[in-house]
């Protein structure tokens, strides 16, 4: 089993190498795109960086998961390992920050930018119809205001023609004031009701922008050369509620409001009698009341409605494709998903092989003695081998025939060295 591992290791390594390189490879090109979009310029001199950013990238990946690959499922001790874990951790993170976020501008770029497009309409769009609403606020005091004129001036027919205030027919002081307060709230009704086609015009011009914009977002077509015309129209609609704000008729009806009781002078009685005067005098002062009471309402009408929160303007600021997939990167999980897997997708082979080599040490079968000694134990025996041929070259000369004084029994003295018999060779 041990032997068929190493075996079926032997066979991957080209496999592994040339899928690595073609993971690097892959990894650069998405680069490269995503570095063009994020320097300006269209020069060589750009060109030309790029290609030498996303070249140092796929040469980094390949190097850093080609040493991963090579050490890490050959390391034994627990401290080791943890230790290159550790490593790949920092190396992974690294290629994420110059690598992957790039991969997921070139995967998701422009629909990241198309996004921004579509949400800054919705922005405008709102601040639209906010700005529409208020300027239109004002409208809701038009029946107050209609009502009040419309009492005053039947009042003023009904002293006039049966003299219903004073007990005296025709036009005197009464009708005179009735009649003017009459005629300063239909001209306050006038201005409101101009003001609502001024309203009504734009915000008709901001909606065909508003369209124009929306069609800019579903037009096909490279998406840089859209923005620029989507910053235009964003431009016209944004001139267009601040005319909005500028044309709301509530401040003018605050101020005619309030000038309805500060402009009141009371007219001087022109009766025939003192009886006549005196009534006309209690009418007027009744007339008065009656207005100061009218001022206050419409006031207050007005005051709620410029009470109201102002419509914040919004402001459109163009962005590029790695921008837009960092600002709405939870919208574009499978493009940062697929961008990171092909700059981490070694990392499953690293434990794969890891997992073999594991197997295979625990699953190797003993080998022979002879198959386990090291260059100490070689090279120790190979000198005492030598040491032993040079002991059995020395033995033959000693063990020779014996001399005629040896076979009397008197040894022949012989200079050895200080070895004598066999016992000294030993």
């Amino acid at each position: 089993m041990a032997r068929q591992l190493k075996d079926g290791i032997t066979a991957l390594q080209a496999t592994t190498s040339a899928a690595l390189g073609i993971l690097a490879l892959a990894s650069g090109i998405y680069t490269y795109i995503g570095v063009r979009g994020l320097l300006d310029g269209t020069g060589g001199l750009s060109a030309l960086a790029a290609i030498a950013y996303s070249a140092a990238v796929s040469v980094g990946i390949y190097v850093f998961w080609t040493y991963v690959l090579r050490f890490f499922p050959l390391l034994k001790s627990q401290a080791a390992r943890m230790q290159m874990v550790m490593a790949i951790l920092l190396g992974s993170a690294a290629i994420v920050a110059m690598s992957s976020w790039l991969n997921a501008a070139a995967l998701a770029g422009s629909a990241a930018v198309e996004q921004h497009l579509a949400e800054t309409v919705e922005d405008y769009q709102e601040a639209l119809g906010r700005t529409h609403e208020q300027a239109l606020a004002a409208l809701g005091l038009l029946p107050d205001i209609r009502i009040a004129a419309a009492n005053f001036e039947n009042l003023a027919e009904q002293e006039r023609g049966q003299g219903a205030l004073t007990g005296t027919s025709g036009s005197g002081t009464v009708v005179q004031l009735l009649t003017q307060m009459s005629s300063q709230l239909r001209e306050l009704e006038g201005q409101i009701v101009s003001s609502r086609a001024d309203v009504e015009s734009l915000f008709g011009q901001g909606t065909q922008h508003l369209r124009r914009m929306r069609e800019l977002v579903a037009q096909p077509g490279p998406v840089e050369e859209r923005s620029i015309e989507f910053a235009e129209e964003a431009v016209q609609v944004a001139g267009l509620i601040t005319q909005l704000k500028q044309s709301s008729i509530a401040p003018a009806v605050l101020r005619a409001a309030e000038d309805l009781a500060r402009s009141y002078v009371a007219p001087a009685p022109d009766g025939g009698s003192a009886a006549l005067r005196a009534q006309q005098a209690r009418v007027v002062e009744n007339v008065r009341e009656t207005i100061q009471q009218q001022s206050s309402a419409l006031a207050a009408g007005a005051e709620q409605v410029l009470a109201a929160p102002p419509v914040e303007l919004p402001r459109f600021t163009p962005i590029s494709t790695a921008e837009a997939v960092l600002l709405y990167a939870g919208d574009f999980v499978p493009s940062w998903a697929g961008a990171i897997a092909i700059d981490l997708l070694p990392g499953v082979i690293v434990m794969i092989l890891f997992i073999v080599q594991a197997s295979i040490r625990r699953e190797e079968d003993p080998l022979a003695a002879e198959d386990t000694i090291t260059l100490r134990e070689m090279q120790a025996a190979m000198l005492a081998l030598k040491r032993i041929e040079a002991v059995q070259a020395e033995m033959p000369a000693q063990t020779a025939a014996p001399t005629a004084e040896e076979r009397d029994g008197q040894p022949a003295e012989k200079d050895d060295g200080g070895r004598r018999g066999p016992m000294a060779v030993a």
